[in-house]
């Protein structure tokens, strides 16, 4: 570890700091179980090795992967773990010469939070291949919410053949996550007509906000009337966040020659006795993303395109709540009650 000065942002203004201490502060996942088997602790900084960046962590977006982690539901994972499968921050020292300290980097998934120790602390070590180093004047809570999330949007969107000046219209299942809020942002920039589902009539008006304009409330039963109500012909897109319980019924919905794109696993993984040629209709696409094909280099130019495009004001990057690293409890348990609309992020 070095001891020249690191950097880190403020707002927007760059500003020197100490290099780092010997310890850090760190949420723990001590077991599975509730919300409240996250416990901070003092750990040792960890070494550098080999292969690896030391990333001084900024700021870190939650997802609803490391909530079934913390529950026990991934047979991998080996607790105590500090978990967090994304996080922004800077280089306080590489094993990379292209990675000098100071620069700002994101990193999502490739087993972070898992095999390894992930963003849930004041700092993360990291593959180097991981990292991806970026360039914005965005304070930290707002970058903070754009890596897996906005990559997913990004790259979902990028599948179903979405792209500026599209005049098309995509209906979005599952439109509070914060996946869906992310590509209504995005999308409505494009100049898509959107409609966006939400099982809660409370978050209507959030959809609304994020650039939804025909919000249909999810009901559990079948989407048909209400999406023909408002496209007779149904729409040209679907992005469904929901998955395997609702694929085949977005395939229904979309019209002719139309695409879905599965992106989503809130209902599992398999979809039972899928017979392709009887379930998927004449001339309709299916098509999924899984945001792990962005990680590291494969993603750096995409995530720094959603970056240019938040800074433009072409979409908005959709933070419902920031909380503290001391308030990592709170934080899931209102991510698990279905609280949020949009991101939620750690700041430490």
């Amino acid at each position: 570890m070095h001891d020249d000065l690191h950097t880190a942002v403020t707002g927007e203004a760059i500003v020197p700091t100490a290099a780092p201490s010997t310890t850090m502060r760190a949420a723990v996942c001590v077991r599975a179980g509730g919300p409240e088997v996250l416990e901070i602790r003092e750990l040792p900084v960890p070494a550098l090795r080999a292969g690896w960046s030391l990333v001084q962590v900024k700021g870190v977006g939650l997802n609803r992967s490391e909530l079934r982690t913390r529950q026990g539901h991934s047979p991998n994972v080996r607790f105590p773990r500090v978990l967090g499968i994304e996080c922004v921050g800077t280089v306080a020292a590489s094993t990379d010469p292209t990675l000098p300290e100071g620069t700002t980097v994101a990193a999502v998934m490739g087993e972070m939070g898992r095999e390894f120790d992930g963003g849930y602390a004041e700092y993360a070590l990291v593959p180097n291949s991981l990292l991806m180093p970026v360039t914005t004047t965005l304070p930290w809570d707002a970058l903070a919410a754009l890596p897996e999330t906005y990559l997913t949007a990004q790259g979902s969107l990028d599948a179903l053949g979405v792209a500026p000046g599209n005049t098309g219209r995509l209906l979005i299942r599952g439109g509070t996550s914060s996946v869906g809020m992310a590509a209504a942002s995005i999308a409505s920039g494009y100049g898509l007509e959107i409609a966006a589902t939400t099982r809660r009539p409370g978050k209507i008006d959030a959809l609304t906000a994020a650039g939804v304009d025909h919000p249909l409330l999810d009901t559990g039963e079948s989407l048909t009337a209400r999406v023909h109500a408002v496209w007779p012909e149904g729409p040209d897109y679907v992005l469904d966040l929901i998955g395997t319980s609702t694929a085949l019924d977005s395939l229904r919905l979309v019209r002719r020659g139309g695409t879905v794109c599965v992106s989503g696993s809130l209902s599992g993984w398999l979809i039972r006795d899928f017979e392709p040629i009887a379930m998927i209709p004449s001339g309709a696409k299916l098509t999924a993303f899984h945001s792990d094909n962005f990680k590291g280099s494969a993603g750096t130019s995409v995530l720094q395109r959603v970056i240019d495009q938040v800074e433009a004001g072409v979409c908005r990057p959709n933070i419902d709540r920031v909380f503290g690293l001391d308030d990592i409890v709170a934080a899931h348990r209102y991510m698990e009650n279905n609280q949020a609309s949009g991101k939620v992020v750690v700041v430490p």
